[in-house]
């Protein structure tokens, strides 16, 4: 009985999520083609990848990678909150 009520919490906070997604993915693409300069601009990535409870975390820069640092670790916790509690 409990993992059915698991799976009616989740199935919609996943699907409102991705929606959520897209969404800001649209609006944050407007956005910058709307602000766009004729100057060169410095860009910066940073990248998560979860292998089980493993992250591997790269960055373009050393503030980025920290930034990786803190997603994968809030992402950790999110997972054993919704998995294991």
């Amino acid at each position: 009985m409990e993992d059915k009520m698991r799976g009616e919490v989740l199935i919609p906070a996943g699907v409102i999520l991705i929606v959520a997604g897209i969404l800001l993915t649209f609006i944050g693409g407007a956005i910058t083609a709307g602000s766009q300069s004729k100057d060169k601009g410095e860009v910066k990535a940073a990248g998560v990848v979860m292998i089980g409870p493993i992250p591997i975390i790269f960055g373009s820069d050393r503030n980025m990678a920290i930034t990786g640092v803190v997603l994968a670790l809030i992402l950790m916790v999110v997972a054993y909150l919704l998995f294991y509690r």
